[in-house]
């Protein structure tokens, strides 16, 4: 949690700079928006047999292209050491259809690793400028 609140503090430091800035000599002043920022962590069934666990993986990074390739997946990637956070999502409220916490928690559902309990979740709100990733859109399959 610490290392998640001084993420936020070093993007609130940023709001000064010309990514944040207001419309100023005619530059594009990108749209501050409101995402959701899902902390994968560490489930409470583990026990799964490996043939069962690789079923699972497989059914959890399918989930994810789906939902990435619908526009309402922004991010998502693990993390490389062997800590309780796992990975993380950020879903865009618009494409996804989830302004609320519990429509983001029913979309969470669809994830099989989430669905066996391998996979828990924290939901925070988080915002950021509307560009790059975050473009709004569903990308384009290669």
């Amino acid at each position: 949690m610490k290392k998640l609140t001084a993420l936020l503090l070093v993007l609130l430091s940023l709001s000064n700079n010309d990514l944040f800035a207001q419309k100023d000599n005619n530059k594009a002043n990108p749209e501050i928006r409101q995402y959701w920022f899902v902390m994968l962590t560490t489930g409470t069934n583990r026990s799964q047999d490996s043939a069962t666990a690789a079923k699972i993986q497989e059914g959890h990074m399918a989930n994810i292209s789906k939902l990435y390739y619908e526009g309402k997946l922004k991010v998502a990637g693990p993390f490389g050491d062997d800590g309780n956070w796992k990975g993380i999502f950020i879903f865009d409220p618009i494409a996804s259809g989830c302004e609320t916490k519990e429509e983001v928690e029913k979309l969470l559902q669809t994830d099989p690793a989430i669905a066996a309990g391998r996979l828990n979740y924290e939901i925070h709100p988080w915002w950021t400028a509307a560009q790059g990733s975050f473009k709004p859109g569903k990308p384009k399959k290669k």
